[in-house]
């Protein structure tokens, strides 16, 4: 082990999992580690570890992992507490389902040639080409290189026989012996900023041969785009490193896939991704370090068409990869796909969109007019800056329901395992439970007067709940909600609800207006929709028009894949949604302070809701 490395480097290098939502900045406080053995080896205790970690546990060895740094050799063992480590995350990859014609950019066509002779000594390429043409009408077609390179062997082994893999009807890029026009794949792609989604589709007929997904492997590195886009401009090294560790990921689910439908990745021969703006720059290798700083331009937005091969992706060696076009720095590719899948850009009712992440999309509009924003909702639905907050993943409790009399509180956990914290839906569902059962006020400020062991003051400053005792949990620790997670939560909500106020105030809307709410990605789809209209998370409109349509990027990005024509309407679609900063925009502190309150400062926004908390 090298001296300075942190132990959240040492373990990144081991393989061992460690939470790390900041990146190693010091900002999360979820990199805890407790050393054994060899702490006179490490660095003193820093600032940010002091305000992280109480006196009693630094006194029993914890320190922040990405903050005790390797000073002198030796031997040094560490333990990773369970709310440390990461777990198996439940990851979604179904969404909803659009039909759409098939059509996709890759076709296949077999052909006949004529054997060279002494009299026709026509070249091999100029022989393959001709003897296409022949077969369809065609423009200017050429050769990619690797095709190229196989053509003596592919047409002599066919006994003058092959299979043309044609690219948007001008490329060859592949040729193989003989007549293998059934077997035509491709793969859909979504880089999802925690989770990556693979579908393995058959390209003749549009059905999904298989589906394959993991945890991004990038999270070692930061578990919000942020952090990454800070890693990855410190140096074309680090950039070339995370787009290696993408491009690995993707090669992994795509072998997988491969393997579970009998397909051999070399009969993969068309690939389509969509990312958010950030997670799109680093697969392609473009530096994203402007997408983070005002005015926050993209590198590109337009949709672009690349060379596996150029990229490292293990798919047929002339195979294109598609990526959708970006919208604005942090509205991207994902966005143009959810819009697609969720057909916004179409109907001529009032939709809005709602893509709940670390930064969360907001789409508004129908087929005559489309704007959309970004909100810095933060990480905090992901269990970042919660005390006990963690991602979906195995203990992690998901349902809370408190007992509005007693404040007993029930919960249930992913895969039924003991609990190890909150991930997202739980902590919705916390503060809706305290807010309806008074344990909160609308400004947020716990109530202490609650005569129940449940409520208590922590060291006489930082009021809490607690929603799982120590002898019920995986860490052997209190699961606890603090006056600190329910500021985290108002100040997620905020933006989001601000952004959605402040796109109905440009078009003149109100919630009423709105005829379909669609609620996208994984947090989206376990957060139970009582819970998120309670605390103001979005518009007040009725819960029967709010529709959950799981991951609607993964459906856009399979769209585009078997469907030339889905591509042009990502591209339409682009062109015509106005974006909007709302950090630029004059109502933004003031809408954001009012979304402060649950739900709302101003109430008859929310009538639904102030019946339901008899307000």
């Amino acid at each position: 082990m090298p001296l300075g490395i942190s132990l959240l480097e040492a373990a990144r290098k081991a393989g061992a999992g460690i939470q790390s939502i900041c990146g190693g900045k010091a900002r999360c406080g979820k990199c805890t580690v407790v050393v054994r053995q060899g702490s006179e080896l490490l660095s003193s205790v820093s600032e940010s570890e002091f305000k992280f970690l109480s006196q009693a546990e630094l006194a029993t060895g914890y320190r922040l992992a990405c903050r005790a740094l390797v000073t002198r050799a030796g031997s040094i063992i560490i333990n990773i507490p369970m709310e440390t480590r990461i777990g198996r995350h439940r990851l979604l990859v179904e969404g909803i389902e659009v039909p759409m014609e098939l059509s996709p950019i890759v076709k296949k066509f077999v052909v006949k040639m004529p054997k060279p002779t002494l009299v026709d000594i026509m070249p091999d390429m100029e022989r393959l080409i001709e003897a296409l043409k022949g077969s369809r009408e065609t423009e200017e077609l050429h050769l990619d290189y690797e095709a190229l390179k196989a053509l003596p062997h592919v047409v002599r082994e066919g006994e003058w026989t092959a299979t043309v893999t044609l690219w948007s009807g001008r490329e060859v890029v592949c040729v193989e012996a003989g007549s293998t026009a059934h077997r035509l794949y491709g793969v859909a792609v979504d880089i999802g900023t925690t989770k990556l989604a693979c579908y393995l589709v058959d390209l003749n007929t549009g059905k999904i041969l298989a589906t394959t997904s993991s945890p991004n492997p990038q999270i070692p590195y930061g578990e919000d785009v942020i952090s990454r886009i800070t890693y990855s401009s410190e140096s074309a090294q680090h950039l070339a490193e995370l787009q290696g560790v993408i491009v690995g990921g993707i090669n992994k689910l795509i072998s997988e896939a491969c393997e579970k439908a009998g397909v051999k990745s070399e009969e993969v021969y068309d690939m389509a991704v969509v990312g958010n703006t950030a997670m799109h720059h680093i697969f392609l290798s473009l530096n994203p370090k402007y997408v983070s700083l005002a005015p926050f331009p993209a590198v590109t937005g337009g949709s672009l068409n690349v060379k596996a091969r150029s990229l490292g992706v293990r798919i047929n060696r002339g195979a294109y990869v598609y990526t959708m076009p970006c919208v604005a720095g942090f509205v991207g590719a994902d966005a143009i796909a959810d819009m697609l899948a969720t057909e916004i850009h179409r109907l001529n009712e009032l939709s809005m969109c709602i893509d709940i992440g670390t930064n969360t999309e907001i789409m508004l509009g129908d087929e005559r007019k489309l704007m959309a924003c970004s909100c810095a909702s933060g990480p905090a639905f992901e269990g970042a800056h919660v005390k006990h907050g963690m991602r979906a993943a195995t203990g992690a409790i998901e349902r809370v329901f408190i007992d509005p009399e007693t404040l007993e509180v029930t919960y249930r956990t992913i895969e039924d395992a003991k609990p190890r914290g909150l991930c997202g839906s739980a902590i919705v569902d916390v503060v809706a439970e305290m807010l309806k059962a008074g344990v909160i006020d609308r400004s947020g400020k716990i109530n202490t007067k609650f005569e129940t062991a449940r409520l208590r003051v922590k060291d006489n400053i930082m009021p809490e709940l607690v929603i799982a005792w120590s002898n019920e949990t995986e860490g052997g620790d209190d699961i606890v909600i603090t006056q600190r997670d329910v500021r985290e939560i108002q100040l997620a909500k905020a933006a989001i609800y601000t952004g959605a106020s402040i796109l109905m105030n440009k078009m003149r809307v109100t919630a009423a207006d709105i005829k379909h709410v669609f609620i996208a990605g994984a947090f989206g789809t376990y957060v139970d929709p009582r819970s998120a209209k309670v605390i103001g998370m979005y518009p007040d409109v009725p819960l029967d028009r709010v529709k959950f349509v799981g991951n609607a990027a993964g459906s856009g990005a399979r769209m585009a894949l078997t469907s030339v024509k889905a591509r042009k309407l990502a591209e339409e679609i682009r062109a015509k949604v106005e974006y909007l900063e709302l950090g630029a925009d004059p109502e933004f502190e003031g809408e954001f302070t009012k979304a402060l309150f649950f739900p709302h400062l101003e109430l008859d926004r929310f009538p639904n809701v102030r019946r339901m908390l008899g307000l």
